[in-house]
């Protein structure tokens, strides 16, 4: 038994520090000023001093953690709230609301974009403003990853024994879901939250085509960065991938700290 874990844990090992190599790679080839030889030259970190001192870097660092926020808390909260409605009243439609909410895994990013600006652009009201565009697009390409992480967590508490004891203590049934089921499926919530901060982190086509330059993220930025310096692109790069793990850590630590506090208001 022992050995079978030892080598669990080396092949575990293995497989990390063989996805970590492109990281590694990038962040030694953003260390120097120039690498066009076998060896590099000029070892420096100005290119992360230029970055964290420079306003339009950070701002867009800032704008793509908001543009992150507000869909995965929009499209968690519809689907929880579709889930619940389906599977309490309407639990003959969860077949066809699955396959609405897989759709979008079929659907091209150009595709999209193209698509949303045409029925949308020339709209009068809010629809017709670029972020809401842009907003109601990554609502619709994270949502099977939200949908199918929040409904095998449902199906794994058992959520309608849940409410029907809930009501059986006199609590409603919308009362009962968010303050019983959702705290038990917090963990397949935090986890289809973190897919999409990576999946909005990484698109570059729907806010290249739906808000352009007006709005621009790391994407764009980095986009434009590699016209001109490839190794302070690698170092904005490298700067990207340390804030979706600073975000997954913090996420991660808010939950962890949750359970714990609720474990301890049930002991007591």
């Amino acid at each position: 038994m022992k050995k079978r874990s030892l080598s669990s844990t080396l092949i575990i090992i293995v497989v990390i520090v063989y996805l970590l190599i492109p990281l590694f790679a990038t962040a030694i080839y953003s260390l120097f000023a120039k690498w066009t030889d076998l060896l590099p030259e000029n070892f420096t970190v100005q290119n992360y001093v230029e970055l964290l001192t420079e306003k339009d870097f950070m701002m867009s660092l800032g704008r793509t953690i908001i543009i992150c926020i507000i869909p995965i808390f929009l499209t968690v909260l519809l689907v929880l709230l579709a889930l619940f409605a389906v599977t309490i009243y309407f639990p003959k439609l969860e077949k066809y609301v699955q396959l609405i909410c897989m759709i979008p895994y079929t659907i091209q990013g150009v595709i999209l974009s193209v698509s949303i600006i045409s029925l949308y652009a020339a709209s009068p009201g809010v629809l017709g403003n670029r972020l809401v565009m842009l907003t109601g697009a990554y609502c619709i390409i994270i949502l099977p990853y939200i949908y199918q992480g929040i409904r095998n967590s449902m199906h794994a508490v058992n959520m309608p024994m849940l409410l029907e004891a809930a009501e059986m203590l006199g609590a409603s049934k919308l009362y009962a879901f968010f303050r019983v089921i959702v705290p038990n499926i917090i963990s397949g919530i935090t986890v289809s939250s973190l897919l999409a901060v990576g999946i909005i982190f990484g698109d570059y086509v729907l806010i290249r085509n739906i808000a352009g330059t007006s709005f621009k993220n790391v994407q764009i930025y980095l986009f434009l960065t590699m016209k001109s310096s490839s190794t302070k692109a690698s170092a904005v790069f490298v700067i990207i991938m340390i804030t979706t793990f600073l975000i997954t850590l913090l996420v991660l630590y808010l939950k962890s700290r949750e359970t714990k506090h609720r474990n301890q208001k049930v002991k007591g």
